[in-house]
């Protein structure tokens, strides 16, 4: 069993925004797929979240600026992050733009200990950024995540051996692993601390080899497979350029086919590879170098990517070499394997619906390799109590974690069923009683009568068969300007149609309907 590795981990909090040159005190969102993906300080504060959807959160702010989503750029930028980080501390590895790592134990007692290191970090890399510091990645990147943004100080150190008093706290949701987290739920191992009080023994039989590199991470151990090795000195592909290319995408068109015969020469040792590194030369001699790690194995397409955003990040200048931006054509692209492990293949069940499975990933991946990483996205259950809320869209490749826990009790949330169809935009709607008058709804949440007829938008009038609520929400009740109080209904209607309607001020609205 491999000892945890004493990591420093450094994020830069909204990344896609800070690479746009949007600042903390700009209230403004990237939008992907019609939801927020990143939000600044000044958003937040306005009731905006990740995974809202764009018409709400326009409608929480009025003066909201829209970002376009950008892989490339944020890539780009983030490469004079790791340029000053690389100051302090060589072997940086890159997690995705905004994240890095590195091995924190030599450079902490160089600097003078892990406080001194992290405040050198935050210094040098300045944009906001925060640094935690613990034994394993894992640890790590907890830390630094629970570090508030543009706070004193910005850094967080867990002291050596207490990773896993430090993690016992979170939900097993952070493991990144969904279908595991909701099947210890519901055997009421909620946290952390529970899962790492659990037998090894007994969680690899009953859970799984996955579950028992996960009940590692709980107990504060290195997130590193134990069947990680250094790699043969025959898995490393370059390619000579002749002549040299002076444009990104020449290079690009070129390593796709390298960046397949690595790959496939790691699949005839049987291996994966979680980290690699990109080398990059110019006819000059000029050389740069980058980490790059992924969650998972890095395939063929993940890998091309990664070679487009670390030239185009030094082609303009904004990575630092010897002499500044390369002065001459790129010669040579090389592709070293830093971390690979067993690829110990996965059991087919007796009909193949694994297989067409893993047919479905590569051919994803395929597609994110072509149109970017944000082409593809799955969907997550989230918290949340608007109906819109509930589902989160994941980036394909990305841990799985929902923006806000699911298991929380939300008051005014919905029970099940959830509806089938939520609408992107409220359809106005009219909901009357017998006597034709609008049916309200007081401060009291009593309703003035029962539903009787209704009608959606400019159609006609449905007979109301039965129905069910108020459930009332009130959000951001201490701000009087937008305060939102919002009563929902169930209605079923005699055609055989389910709604779900909400009364607010502005009158009554259907925001999702019943299949």
């Amino acid at each position: 069993m491999s000892a945890p590795v004493r990591t420093l981990v450094l994020d830069c909090p909204d990344w896609p925004l800070t690479a746009a040159g949007v600042g903390p005190d700009t209230p403004a969102v990237v939008i992907v797929a019609q939801r927020v993906a990143a939000a600044s300080v000044a958003a937040r504060a306005a009731g905006i979240t990740t995974g809202l959807r764009r018409r709400l959160a326009q409608g929480r702010c009025a003066d909201l600026v829209l970002v376009p989503d950008d892989p490339d750029r944020d890539a780009v930028a983030f490469e004079p992050v790791v340029a000053a980080l690389e100051d302090i501390a060589p072997g940086i590895e890159i997690v995705r733009p905004g994240l890095c790592a590195l091995a924190a134990r030599a450079a902490s007692r160089y600097v003078g200990g892990d406080a001194a290191l992290a405040q050198a970090a935050v210094t040098a890399v300045g944009r906001g950024a925060r640094v935690g510091i613990a034994d394993g990645p894992f640890a790590a990147e907890l830390a630094a995540v629970t570090v508030a943004p543009y706070a004193d100080p910005r850094w967080s150190v867990v002291p050596e051996g207490r990773s896993r008093q430090f993690l016992a706290p979170y939900a097993v949701d952070v493991l990144h692993r969904p279908a595991l987290a909701d099947l210890l739920h519901r055997l009421g191992v909620h946290t952390l601390g529970d899962l790492a009080r659990l037998p090894s023994a007994s969680v690899v039989s009953r859970f799984g080899p996955d579950a028992a590199l996960a009940h590692r991470l709980a107990r504060g151990l290195d997130e590193r497979p134990v069947t990680a090795r250094v790699p043969p000195p025959e898995l490393t592909a370059q390619l000579e350029l002749d002549p040299p290319a002076l444009q990104v995408e020449q290079v690009v068109f070129a390593a796709k086919g390298l960046a397949d015969r690595f790959s496939a020469g790691l699949a005839d040792h049987g291996l994966t590879c979680q980290r690699i590194s990109i080398e990059a030369e110019t006819e000059h001699g000029e050389r740069l170098a980058r980490l790059w790690r992924h969650d998972s194995a890095l395939t063929a397409p993940a890998i091309v990517d990664r070679i487009r955003w670390q030239l185009d990040g030094w082609l303009s200048g904004s990575a630092r070499s010897p002499d500044g931006a390369p002065t001459g054509g790129l010669a040579l692209i090389r592709l070293v394997p830093d971390q690979v492990s067993a690829d110990t293949g996965r059991q087919l069940g007796l009909w193949g619906p694994e297989e067409a499975l893993d047919r479905v990933a590569r051919a994803l991946a395929r597609v994110q390799g072509v149109l970017g990483p944000d082409a593809v996205t799955t969907a997550l259950p989230t918290g949340g109590r608007d109906p819109g809320e509930r589902v989160a869209e994941i980036r394909w490749g990305d841990p799985r974690v929902a923006p806000k826990p699911a298991d929380r009790p939300w008051p005014g949330r919905l029970p099940t069923p959830a509806p089938a169809t939520v609408l992107a935009d409220s359809r106005p709607a009219r909901l009357v009683d017998d006597g034709g008058m609008s049916v309200e709804v007081s401060a009291r949440c009593e309703v003035s009568a029962p539903p009787a007829r209704l009608a959606v938008g400019t159609d006609g009038w449905l007979d109301v068969v039965g129905w069910a609520g108020p459930w009332p929400a009130t959000e951001r009740w201490w701000d009087p300007h937008t305060t939102d109080v919002r009563s929902r209904f169930q209605l079923a209607t005699r055609d055989g149609a389910a709604w779900l309607v909400t009364a607010r001020s502005d009158g009554w609205w259907v925001e999702a309907v019943y299949d």
